[in-house]
């Protein structure tokens, strides 16, 4: 008996059909985007400074999550919802009241009369067993307080409605009355498992 010799297989198109798979693939495919928050570090300073200078009490508010997600605010448990409001008190301060931050006054440019400035600090501390939801959450609260701060003195200051509204010079005066410090310490395991 004679042997059948096998025909070749043409593989011509095998090459157009993964090239068509992979562009199909690649057009599907949707990439999760990394998100976080948006933050500016201050510029690294020039020489070695020595600042003997300690912060009062008063001037600083304490913000601590702990392992558990619970909410500590100078030392005191607190609730997420009532942490804004109790960030604008903080933030605004008041001249009369030893309980909230101490103000300076100042002159700032495009604003006509002197004006006093808090000189208070948020401190943001938390456990390395944290949840990052909970830290974001706690994060957009604290950073809502400053934005509306803001509108409400763009409004007192300028007249508009919002922060978003001024021109740049309207917006940097502003923000020389209500900079947004929130001092961000390292996570350490301050407690729970």
């Amino acid at each position: 008996m004679a042997k059948r010799e096998i025909g070749e297989i043409n593989a011509g198109s095998m090459a157009d059909i993964a090239f068509l798979l992979l562009i199909f693939f690649l057009v599907t495919t949707t990439m999760d985007v990394d998100t976080g928050i948006a933050r500016q570090l201050p510029p690294i300073p020039e020489e070695k400074q020595e600042t003997t200078e300690e912060i009062k009490e008063r001037n600083i508010f304490a913000v601590l999550i702990n392992a558990q997600d619970r909410l500590l605010v100078n030392g005191r448990p607190m609730e997420i919802d009532v942490l804004r409001e109790k960030a604008i008190e903080f933030i605004k301060s008041d001249p009369n009241n030893v309980k909230l931050p101490e103000m300076e006054e100042m002159q700032i440019k495009g604003i006509n009369k002197p004006v006093l400035v808090p000189v208070g600090i948020i401190s943001l501390r938390n456990d390395r067993g944290t949840t990052y939801g909970r830290y974001i959450e706690v994060q957009n609260e604290l950073v809502a307080a400053y934005n509306e701060i803001r509108d409400e003195a763009a409004f007192e200051y300028f007249g508009k409605r919002k922060y978003d509204d001024l021109n740049e010079e309207q917006q940097e005066a502003i923000r020389q009355i209500y900079p947004q410090r929130i001092s961000e310490a390292e996570p350490k395991n301050i407690g729970g498992n």
